[in-house]
Parts: C-alpha cells; structure tokens; sequence
C-alpha cells in the first residue's frame, strides 16, 4: 500500500489481526509513525485470514475471560466505528460435552465465567437435543451455550483497522521481509528488510507462528511453536437452519457451524506435529468428516465445496505472550493465542499501545500473559494451561 519509510517511532511486524489492531489504536492515541510491515500481497492472509471465524466468552482462565469481555464488544460495535460490515452473527457457542471427566470441568468453567458477569448456560442432553434437533446425541452427558458468542468475518475486521489505521496517518507496507533487526547497547535502532531498513527505538512482533523466528533476531527464544490446522467447508444443504449454532464436542475437538448454507467444520490432529505445514491433509480431512457425520448425520449428503490449512501459535500453556519484553529495550510481543487470536485481536490492539504509552497496559491486567512466566526454573511444568483449545 505504502513505501516503506527510512524511519518511524513504531514498527510493527506482521500484519494479520494483532499487527493491524496494534497500530490502529496507536495511531487513534496521536502516534503518527507508525509502520506496519507485511510479508504477503495482503493483510490478514496467514492465521487470521484462514481461521474459522469464531468470537467466544467461554474460556477456562480469568484473563482470557477478560479479553473477550474487552474485544466483543468492539466487535459489535465495528460497524458504526470503522464503517465496515464483519457479518456479525450471534449464533452462539454450544460446547458438548462426552465425559464425565469434562462434564466437571466445565461446571468449573461455567462457575468462573458466571463470577466474572458471563452468564453461561449449563444445558441437559434434551435441552441440547431441543437446540439442535438434527444432532446424534449419542454420548452426549451435558453441554454449555453463551448467547452473545458466534461468528465474524476475519478479512473484513482486518480491511477495517486497515483502512482506518492509514487513515489516521499509519504506514502500512505489503510484500516486504524483514531480514534483521538492528540492536546497539541494548537497545532497538532499526529493522532490516528486502527493501531497506527503518530506523525505529519500538519493535513490536505480532508474526503469530512466525514469532520465534523474530525473537532470533534479537537473540530471544519465544516459546511459540506452529501447527497446522485445517477447515473443510460443505456444499449447501436445505436441512441446515440458519440459526444453527457454533457447535464444539469434548473430548474429540469437532466443531461445526453453518456457512453458505452448508457446513464449516474442523477437528484439531492430536499426532500433528510442529511445522509450517499448510497443505491440506486428506488422511486427517476423512476423520475429520467422519466424525461430522456421526454427530450430524445430514452432513452425509454433502459434497466438498473447499478445504484450507492455516496455523496455530502456540505457547506451553496457551496464552498469549503479550507486553514489554525484558530485552532488548523497545521490543514488545503480542502472539501465541493458540487459536483464539482473532478473538481477541480488537482488545489486544488496545493493550499493547497502552503498554507502549503508558508504560503498562491497564484495562485489563496482562502480568499473567507477560514473558517473564518461562524464565524461572521449572515455570513450564507448574503453569495452568488454558483448556478452551479448540
């Protein structure tokens, strides 16, 4: 869109949903160079661009719980405050629940977010039945629904910070690799590209699962590893009611909605290893579709329209690392939601330049999500993960 500039106050790396949110909000507080850099043709084409699409309040850990309460609602007003459509549907979240072992866990979950002003349904096997009558109920001990979770469309939410972030004077640059980045006495002075470098004292990864490659650059080892994920996508089918929810089964990892009159449906490999892998795997895409099948036999009717792979980030105990890193100065991190990324995207553009400019982010408390978690001895094995992975 832009040339790339020989200098700016802020750079920020990657320009899926966090990258772009970041500067949006950076530049809404006065801050006028701002550069964003993309490697691809367009914004929003890696993780952001390939996700299922999917906003939820129903999370295991407070500060994720937190995030959503801080993004959605920036979601339902996104019309009105960039002028752009995001298809916004409140269809709702309807996790299923097959063992008694999740069936304990979610009353945990349900528990918290009640605490925290999110009032989570806990549903029977004839009140889900009641939701969804096409569903198989086989197995099926106890489920949860949220109202006010759903559906938006991720290229548009990303046009949209997009188009206002350049509009209030942010730079934003396609086709362009960074190569390096420049650190003197401990400090920032400039990042490295193919088509030259920019002097800058502020660095801010928001490459997702290429987020440790970045922290190479600086000598920093980011816990964040890749992993394919893959979304196969049905021709249409009468039967499927347009107020089908986002359905999402424990312990197996299906999940469902309705797109284009049809299904969008994915199931995460628990075998798949960490990779850049984003060629679709048609072994895993039969599983996947059978296990549609079982739970929705109407599905069985359906061709193919298309299927896509995309990446998750992922950190040990999935959450994000987001904030100031401890080195060098004026390197900050907002990646490794491990799924959840587009969710959270709105809030976490919010935080990071509150972090940036206030020193400390402070609408929400971020001191969970900070890097400094991994550096203590043993920190990995004693931490909490987050168990809302999809």
């Amino acid at each position: 869109m832009d040339p790339l500039p020989r200098s700016a106050d802020v750079v920020i790396i990657g320009g899926g949903i966090m990258g772009v949110s970041t500067a949006y909000n950076l530049v809404k507080r006065g801050v006028k160079d701002v550069v964003v850099i993309e490697k691809d043709e367009f914004f929003g084409e890696e993780s952001t661009g390939k996700c299922a699409g999917g906003i939820r309040y129903q999370f295991s850990s407070k500060v994720n719980i937190e995030l959503s309460k801080l993004s959605i609602p920036i979601f339902e007003r996104f019309k009105e405050e960039f002028d752009q459509d995001i298809d916004l549907n409140f269809c709702g979240y309807l996790f299923i629940l097959g063992t008694e072992e999740y069936v304990e866990d979610f009353k945990k979950r349900v528990a918290l977010q009640r605490s925290l002003g999110v009032e989570t349904q806990w549903l029977t096997p004839d009140e889900i039945h009641k939701k969804v009558p096409l569903m198989n109920m086989e197995g099926i001990l106890a489920g949860t629904f949220h109202h006010k979770d759903g559906l938006a469309d991720p290229s548009s939410v990303v046009q949209g910070y997009v188009r206002q972030a350049h509009r209030l004077g942010a730079k934003l640059v396609t086709k362009t690799r960074v190569t390096g980045i420049r650190v003197e006495k401990g400090k920032i002075t400039a990042v490295e590209t193919d088509q030259g470098d920019v002097s800058t004292g502020i660095v801010v990864n928001a490459t997702g699962a290429w987020s440790r490659e970045i922290g190479k650059m600086v000598g920093v080892n980011i816990p964040i590893d890749p992993y394919r994920r893959q979304i196969t996508v049905t021709a249409p089918l009468e039967e499927i009611p347009p107020d089908l929810p986002m359905v999402v089964e424990f312990p197996n990892g299906l999940y469902f909605h309705r797109e284009s009159g049809g299904l969008l449906t994915g199931m995460s490999n628990p075998n798949e290893p960490p990779s850049f892998n984003t060629a679709v795997d048609p072994d895993w895409m039969m599983v996947n579709l059978e296990a549609l099948v079982h739970r929705l036999p109407v599905a069985e009717k359906a061709g193919i329209r298309t299927s896509w792979a995309g990446l998750y980030e992922v950190t040990p105990d999935a959450h994000p690392i987001m904030g100031k890193m401890p080195e060098p100065e004026g390197f900050y991190c907002v990646a490794g939601f491990s799924g959840h990324g587009f969710m959270h995207g709105p809030g976490a553009g919010i935080l990071m330049a509150e972090e940036i400019l206030d020193g400390r982010a402070h609408t929400v408390n971020i001191d969970r999500l900070r890097y400094e978690r991994f550096l203590e001895p043993g920190a990995i094995e004693r931490m909490e993960a987050e168990r809302g992975v999809i």
